[in-house]
């Protein structure tokens, strides 16, 4: 496997340079920041990338404030007690974006959201708890576990909130195929296992985060 250094040497010359590269870099936040976050921010989050998904990011974030009104802040109690009346009112408000499916996979997802709650105590403890050296397991939880949270959305969701993870999106996956990592289909568990060792061989080897790690990577190809 090719040593990282290689690679990002590669994006630095690629980006303009050191400083160039690492001015662009994310940081993630640290377990106990996840920890303390609310579980209706973490709904929001949640919900937000689910309406993001096939849609303009902007729009979405437009319109985000009338959804927190319309879903009462995203407190979990509420939201799960929506009966479908409300949820097919919502789905024809103009001020929200009228996609039913997703509409009801509001609740769907409070539901799901409030079982983690009564296991562990609260989401963010359960998502700071979980080592990022498994974080495709925990893509595939979160998608077990939640509607509307397939293809990339799980990973995306991650981001959004700070807990540190890869993504696989196409400049990371060309990448892996360039630098000689992984070539094919990246959705079996073998090969969502195979990258995950990748990634946590060159995060020990650089002592930089997963998110950071990906960057570098779409970074050290044209």
């Amino acid at each position: 496997m090719t040593e990282f250094s290689v690679i990002e040497k590669r994006a630095r010359e690629l980006v303009g340079g050191k400083e160039a590269l690492q001015s662009q870099l994310i940081s993630p936040e640290p377990p106990e920041s996840l920890a303390m976050i609310g579980d209706d921010r973490y709904l929001s989050v949640m919900n937000r990338r689910v309406f993001r998904a096939g849609l303009t990011h902007r729009l979405v974030d437009q319109r985000w404030p009338a959804f927190e009104v319309a879903f009462a802040d995203f407190d979990l109690d509420t939201v799960a007690a929506f009966d479908d009346t409300d949820l097919q009112r919502l789905a024809r408000d103009e001020s929200l974006i009228r996609h039913r499916k997703k509409i009801f996979a509001v609740r769907d997802n409070a539901i799901a959201m409030q079982k983690i709650v009564e296991e562990f105590g609260s989401f963010g403890f359960w998502l700071a708890e979980w080592p990022e050296d498994e974080i495709v397991d925990l893509w595939q939880e979160l998608r077990r576990r939640f509607t509307q949270l397939g293809g990339n959305s799980a990973p995306a969701f991650l981001r959004m909130c700070g807990k540190d993870t890869f993504l696989l999106t196409d400049w990371v996956v060309r990448a892996l195929a360039h630098w000689g990592v992984y070539e094919g289909r990246t959705t079996s568990k073998a090969a969502l296992a195979e990258i995950q060792t990748a990634f946590n061989d060159w995060e020990e080897a650089t002592e930089r985060p997963f998110c950071q790690l990906s960057q570098i990577l779409a970074f050290s190809i044209n």
